[in-house]
């Protein structure tokens, strides 16, 4: 279903909606702006979908034990030193 809606661009964006369409690129300007619309709609809803993500890895985080500093930096210099020996040996 399509609804009729009335917008105001700057003269910038029709210049280049306008020029989309003189390209062959889409059939109208309408066009133009519903697939902006769209690209909008995906990029916000990946967002929602990565902060979901995060939020449940936080909370399954919180609930794990406390990894004090030290520990942290003793497994990354674990994991560097294991990494360039892999490198090293790739080579």
């Amino acid at each position: 279903m399509t609804v009729k809606s009335s917008i105001s661009l700057s003269a910038e964006q029709h210049a280049f909606a306008r020029a989309q369409v003189k390209d062959g690129s889409f059939p109208s300007v309408s066009a133009v702006v519903q697939h902006g619309l769209e690209l909008l709609r995906q990029k916000s809803e990946g967002e929602r979908a990565e902060r979901a993500a995060l939020k449940a890895l936080l909370e399954e985080r919180a609930k794990g034990a406390f990894v004090g500093a030290a520990t942290m930096r003793s497994r990354l210099d674990s994991f560097t030193a294991a990494r360039r020996r892999a490198d090293r040996d790739a080579d």
